[in-house]
């Protein structure tokens, strides 16, 4: 007889752990979902089936919690992790750390419900779009560090706009991890002081599966909630994703984002001018407005009535000068000859002329004398004639 080992069910099944679990361990398996279970405690159980076998699969809550869509019965999934036997059992399973729809059909699906979901709660209205600023000062981008994008982004704002500063915040932009790196992109540039005058939200290309992250609800309102406007550009023209529905603006691409949040510094010269300009032309109507009112308040009869009156009074004034002139000159005159006849008066009145007729002044002492009597003999005399002066002496 053969010598054969004799196990227990214990042996045998830890032995079968330890042949699994080191000589297949980590693994990718793709199967349907079937038995799916949420347990209260966060976990997920279910089993991955083909059409030939099927195996049981669990998730753990903090794995599972990281997922951005909604697992259920039917749905195609691709998954990572540990095969490992589960002794109570006995039977093995694999403990899933990642998983992914399989086939874009599901993805597209789960699209439409979001979108129909967030556009019935009015996350899409036209009205809530804010308008982008003409002129940024500051750009914040949040994208990938590395790639294209962001070097064509840099590219096409430095060549149109380089007055612009631009700030990134690099996050992931697919695979795990990446929802949570974009909203706290959008929230921290929120935060910032200064804050950035706009956003640009941006990825390449890929699968649906690639661009999955943008399609996160918990973004979409990250989006809305953001107090500085978003422009949304991820993939190509033909890509859509909620982000972009959320979105003040969607670009079909990155490097379209960078031409629409900047304007080209000739237009920007340009507009310049046209400012100037117009305030130029603003500043020459108003200035000829103004002196047509002056003019017309300088001409209006309520202003010039004064000038007027003062002008008549400035008149009647020249008139009163003259007549007053013309009332003291005759008077004058006529003073100046009462004063001739006064003097010629005076003058037949003087002592020259009494003198002339034959008569003296006879003087004693410096004094005029004027009888017989003040002159006594032996005084000294002083006689004025017409003609000259004779002294004297009284002899009796």
């Amino acid at each position: 007889m053969l010598d054969i080992q004799t196990f227990s069910v214990s042996e045998l099944t830890s032995l079968i752990k330890t042949i699994l679990e080191t000589g297949v361990g980590y693994v990718r398996l793709r199967g349907e979902v079937s038995n799916f279970k949420r347990h209260s405690s966060g976990h997920f159980y279910f089993t991955l089936k083909d059409t030939e076998a099927q195996i049981s699969a669990v998730m753990w809550r903090p794995y599972a919690d990281r997922l951005s869509f909604n697992i259920k019965d039917g749905l195609e999934l691709l998954v990572e992790g540990d095969l490992q036997v589960y002794a109570p059992h006995g039977k093995y399973q694999i403990v899933c750390y990642t998983a992914r729809p399989v086939g874009e059909g599901y993805l597209q699906q789960e699209f439409l419900r979001l979108y129909e979901k967030l556009r019935a709660q009015g996350l899409f209205d036209e009205t809530l779009k804010r308008p982008l600023p003409r002129y940024p000062e500051r750009i914040g981008i949040i994208t990938s560090s590395t790639g294209a994008v962001i070097e064509d982004i840099k590219k096409i704002l430095a060549r149109r706009y380089p007055a612009a500063q631009l700030i990134l915040y690099p996050a992931r932009v697919q695979g795990e991890g990446a929802v949570e790196e974009l909203i706290a992109g959008v929230q921290c540039f929120n935060r910032l002081q200064p804050r950035p005058d706009v956003l640009i939200l941006a990825r390449g290309g890929g699968s649906i599966e690639d661009l999955w992250p943008f399609n996160s609800e918990a973004l979409a309102y990250a989006i809305r909630d953001s107090q500085i406007p978003v422009v949304s550009a991820v993939g190509h023209e033909t890509d859509f994703t909620i982000a972009d529905h959320a979105a003040d603006v969607r670009a079909s691409t990155p490097s379209m984002a960078a031409e629409i949040v900047a304007p080209l510094a000739q237009q920007v010269l340009e507009d310049i001018e046209a400012i100037m300009q117009s305030l130029r032309t603003t500043l020459q109507t108003n200035i000829q407005q103004h002196l047509a009112h002056i003019h017309s308040i300088v001409n209006s009869y309520a202003f010039n009535r004064p000038k007027r009156e003062l002008a008549t009074l400035v008149q009647r004034l020249d008139y009163a000068e003259e007549r007053l002139v013309h009332s003291i000159t005759e008077r004058v005159r006529t003073y100046q000859t009462l004063l001739e006849h006064a003097a010629q008066r005076l003058s037949a009145l003087g002592h020259e002329n009494i003198l002339k007729r034959g008569y003296i002044l006879a003087f004693k002492h410096g004094r005029v004398i004027s009888s017989a009597q003040a002159a006594q003999p032996g005084d000294e005399l002083i006689l004025h004639f017409h003609d000259g002066v004779r002294h004297v002496r009284v002899e009796r």
